[in-house]
Formats: structure tokens, C-alpha cells, sequence
């Protein structure tokens, strides 16, 4: 069965009574290049073990299969169950985990189906939950790399640069922990239903050694990265007196900007990952007394 051919997918799901959900966020591949593409990218061979999340009728997770010594497909939609029965049928290094990507024990899981394997993750990513699975995933600091397929505007903020629109704190945390690179796109033409909007596939290997190590710790470094953005385009010294207000005056927090040696007018989005551990520090310091 070809499961990127609109015809036989759509005679799959029928006969297993499937009907979308939106509010699952799902899009089948339709287009047989875009699966080929990804697990190339993913870089996955015999001595990797694979997480997929949200496999669909497993157009993906077939190509997986074919390069990688194990795949693990996480799905939640128990409609999909059948549907993956059958088209992974005979596929000895596949196994299919119902549940809920965003409460899975997944150190668990690579310990189980994955032993003495590196592990990755290669999904093309239900668009409603990117930003929480990615989080989750990036979290366990366990994967050499994450290759997801995302709408493009999420590509994009991943990856953005200081100083762009689509930078921001998540954009921050993305880079702190992985060195992402946007692939390729993919046209709205290669899925089933249709979306709205153009898909990006995104690499983000793991970092061994952090890009930057405030003093004041990764914690109060990120709570200083949320609050440089709590307030978008306004000036930094607004932005984090609406969150440290309580702690520090906006004259204190006036100080701690001119001491770092940035403008008075500049905004968050203006600094880059060394000015943040900067920032952090000097704040730190300034609630705690330690400078």
C-alpha cells in the first residue's frame, strides 16, 4: 500500500471509520518525497532508536523503519490504532505506545525499546501541541537530535536570530539547548487535509556544552530570558518591571541595564544569548546583594 497516495489513504481510513480532528492538530503527508526527506535528515541508522510522535497512518514511520534499528511511534487518537495495525504489519523493529506525548515517562521508554541505542526523535509534529512536545522532548536531554516538520512560522522562531521578529524566548531556550537548522519547506499541496499554512522541517542537534553558564544558574538565567519578553515591543527596563517590580524598583532595574552596558531604550529582543547570561547575573546580584 502506497500511504502517501491520497486515493489508497482515503480507502484506509474509511474502511476503519476515521474522520479527522482538528483539535488533534491532523495533517497526513500525501506527497512521498516529504517522508524520504525527513528520515534522511534525521540521520538515523543501525545503531539508533527512534521516537516518533503523532505517526499517522505511518508513511514516516515506514521510511524510519528502514534506516533506524528501532522506532517507537507515539500516538494519542485511539481511532489510529487499527489504522497503524495494519499498514505496520511485518515491521519486527516497530512498536506503537498509546498515549499522550506531553505526560509519557520517556526516559522510560527509550530504556525499554531502546537499550544501547542513541536515541533521536523524527516526527512530523501535530501542529497543536509543537511548542509543549518540543519542550518536553528537548528536556530530558536525551536525544542527539530532534527533526521535526512544524508550521514555518514555529521553524522560524526556533531558529531566529537577535534582533529579527520571530526571535523571542522560545527562540532562546531552543538555542541554550540544541543548534537548530530550518531543512527544507513544505508546500500546504503535500498534505491531507490541506492546512492553511506552509510547513518547515527543522533540525536541532543537542548541545554537549551550553553556549553560555551564568552564575547565577540556568533557572534564574531563563526567569530573566521570560520577563526580557513579557512585554513585546516595549523597551527592556518595562519588560522586566512588570515581572521583578516587587523585588527591584524601576530605578534599580535602570541601573542594572546601564551596567550592563546596554542602551536605556533597548529592548529583549535586541540581546543575544551572552547578553542575557549577562543580564541575569547582574540582576541576580542586584535582588540578592551579591554584587
Amino acid at each position: 500500500m502506497n500511504l502517501c497516495d491520497i486515493h489508497e489513504v482515503k480507502a484506509l481510513l474509511a474502511r476503519h471509520g476515521f474522520h479527522f480532528s482538528k483539535a488533534m492538530g491532523q495533517n497526513f503527508l500525501t506527497a512521498d518525497w516529504v517522508p524520504r526527506e525527513i528520515a534522511a535528515a534525521c540521520g538515523a541508522d543501525a545503531s539508533h532508536g527512534v521516537l516518533e510522535v503523532g505517526p499517522g497512518v505511518g508513511c514516516l514511520t515506514r521510511e524510519l523503519c528502514r534506516e533506524a534499528a528501532a522506532v517507537a511511534a507515539v500516538e494519542l487518537d485511539r481511532s489510529l490504532l487499527p489504522v497503524l495495525a495494519e499498514t505496520m504489519a511485518g515491521a519486527g523493529n516497530f512498536r506503537l505506545i498509546h498515549a499522550d506525548i506531553l505526560k509519557l515517562d520517556i526516559p522510560a521508554v527509550l530504556e525499554e525499546f531502546f537499550p544501547g541505542l542513541t536515541p533521536l526523535v523524527c516526527a512530523n509534529l501535530p501542529y497543536n501541541i509543537t511548542t509543549p512536545a518540543l519542550r518536553v522532548l528537548v528536556d530530558t536531554g536525551r536525544f542527539e537530535a530532534i527533526t521535526v516538520m512544524v508550521q514555518k512560522e514555529v521553524a522560524q522562531r526556533i531558529a531566529a536570530p537577535a534582533g529579527s521578529g520571530d526571535y523571542g524566548a522560545f527562540s532562546v531556550y531552543m538555542q541554550y539547548h540544541t543548534e537548530p537548522e530550518i531543512l527544507f519547506d513544505v508546500p500546504p499541496d503535500c498534505f491531507l487535509p490541506r492546512p492553511k499554512v506552509t510547513s518547515a522541517v527543522v533540525r536541532c542537534k543537542r548541545r554537549t556544552v551550553p553556549p553560555v553558564t551564568p552564575d547565577c544558574g540556568k533557572d534564574f538565567f531563563f526567569q530573566t530570558v521570560r520577563a526580557a519578553f513579557a512585554l513585546r515591543r516595549k523597551t527592556l527596563r518595562n519588560s522586566l518591571s512588570s515581572v521583578f517590580g516587587g523585588e527591584l524598583d524601576r530605578e534599580r532595574i535602570a541601573a542594572v541595564i546601564e551596567a550592563c552596558g546596554f542602551p536605556p531604550s533597548v529592548r529583549g529582543e535586541a540581546l543575544g544569548m551572552e547578553e542575557f547570561a549577562v543580564l541575569a547575573d547582574r540582576l541576580y546580584g542586584a535582588m540578592t546583594g551579591e554584587r
